[in-house]
């Protein structure tokens, strides 16, 4: 699970954030100043920052700037702040993100999965083509096709597709769907998942006569290779 570093000089808030990072299975470090915050984020190897703007030592678009001369580690502004100033000087200086003390749990949850996300895709290594049998995913022109038929997918079908085809044979929960391929703005709405793979087993399955999407009762899909 993603190392995460929590810079904030706020203690209550920082054990807060914590344990409800803990709880979701993240490794968490902590920081209470700038200083050892930009020392943690860079030397620690952790996979995303929570970055309170107003610290001791050095302030935190201050941290943030550093970082982003040395690692493009996802980075999430935390203030009490709700100026567009101080949020324009954040992302301008590489934050991936920014939220508004109070915030949500549940939200900046789901920022965090987000950040994570995307950042795992950048890091995968560069693939033109995914296949399964008789089924091609052409990664670079965005398109699909079972032998020489091409099938027209929607952009968010496609997405979905190449998630299961890249952990194919790996049971991929309805969950992790939907935190990889429909972000944050969709938390909790696991119907979406199922909604989507029956367009799928429209568009694939049932027109050609294949069993290409599985469901694993309890759990959520696979794709397995064939025997």
């Amino acid at each position: 699970m993603a190392k995460i570093l929590i810079i904030e000089d706020e203690n209550k808030i920082a054990r807060f954030v914590e344990l409800e990072l803990k709880y979701e299975g993240y490794e968490v470090e902590i920081a209470s100043d700038g200083r050892t915050g930009l020392e943690k984020a860079l030397h620690y190897n952790v996979d995303l920052v929570l970055l309170d703007i107003m610290l001791p030592g050095l302030s935190g678009i201050e941290v943030c700037r550093r970082i982003r001369l040395e690692s493009s580690v996802p980075i999430i502004m935390l203030t009490a702040k709700d100026d567009v100033t101080d949020k324009v000087a954040g992302l301008d200086t590489g934050a991936d993100d920014y939220m508004t003390k109070p915030f949500a749990i549940e939200e900046l949850l789901a920022r965090i999965r987000v950040a994570l996300n995307r950042q795992s895709k950048i890091n995968q290594p560069k693939v033109d083509m995914l296949q399964i049998g008789e089924l091609k995913l052409n990664l670079t022109g965005h398109s699909a096709y079972y032998g020489e038929d091409e099938i027209v997918l929607t952009k968010k079908e496609f997405e979905l597709l190449e998630y299961l085809l890249r952990n194919k044979n790996i049971a991929i929960t309805r969950e992790q769907l939907l935190n990889n391929v429909w972000d944050y703005e969709y938390l909790g709405d696991t119907n979406v998942v199922d909604v989507y793979v029956r367009y799928l087993r429209q568009k694939i399955d049932d027109k050609y006569g294949i069993r290409l999407i599985n469901t694993v009762r309890g759990v959520g899909y696979i794709i397995k290779d064939e025997k």
